[in-house]
Formats: structure tokens, sequence, C-alpha cells
């Protein structure tokens, strides 16, 4: 894993490709939390999401950083080089009125939403790389 990210100069200016996640859209699905490709734009859904659309096209795709999209939240994430990017004002707003966050009362049985993000790989490990990150700027 790298100290720095390698790939800040694929950041780029987007319009983001739908108001939810895109492919859960089109199927009807629900989605958790909201990722942004800051490469081509495409709006996928997170790992706690049970389809993890965000990492599928970054597989596909091999766009290497996603902004945390719901609503911007000033944060991205680079696969390849596993660490956390502040982007600072640098964040995509949002196209219009966010829908309605998709999760269906009964879409996670065993698990409470709160227990959800507290136990989620992708909850998880932002709150890490973002506290390593914010000791490594003091």
């Amino acid at each position: 894993m790298a100290d720095t990210c390698t790939h800040l100069n694929t950041i780029r200016k987007v319009t983001p490709s739908a108001k939810g996640c895109e492919e859960c859209l089109k199927k009807g699905d629900t989605w958790f939390h909201l990722r942004l490709c800051r490469t081509c734009g495409h709006v996928g859904c997170c790992d706690s999401s049970k389809n993890k659309h965000a990492t599928k096209h970054y597989h596909r795709s091999k766009h290497p950083i996603i902004e945390g999209y719901d609503p911007p939240e000033g944060w991205g994430w680079c696969y390849v080089d596993e660490l956390l990017i502040d982007l600072g004002a640098d964040v995509t707003p949002q196209l219009g009125p966010d829908p309605p966050l998709l999760l269906k009362e009964n879409s996670w049985p065993s698990k409470s939403r709160k227990a959800l993000m507290s136990s989620s790989m992708t909850a998880a490990r932002p709150l890490a790389r973002c506290a390593r990150f914010m000791l490594m700027r003091s």
C-alpha cells in the first residue's frame, strides 16, 4: 500500500450518471450509500449495499478514485493505493434532489442499519483510513 495516492491526476470534474445507483435504479433494487467515479461520473452503490456496484465498476473500468456521494461528503477513496483522499471543496454537486435512501426496513434482516454501518468494510475502511490520513496531516 502506498503512503500517498499516485492517482490524483485521474480526478476529473464529472457529471453524475444518475440520481442514485445506476444499476440498482435499472433493476428496481436498493442501496445503502452512493459512490461517484471521479474519472467518468458513474454512480454506484457502496460495499455495504448487497450489489456493490461502485466496486464492480472499478474492477471493470480500472477507474481508481471514487467520491462519497450522498450527499457529497468531501472524501475520495483510491482503490489501487487503498487510501482515503481529502477532496476539500472539490466535490461533485448532486444532480437534483437525492432520491430517498432505498433501504427497505426488511432488506437487512439480521442487522440493524447502525450495526451494519459499524461492521461493514466500506464504513470501517474509510474511518480507519481517515484517522490515518488525519495523523499524517498533523
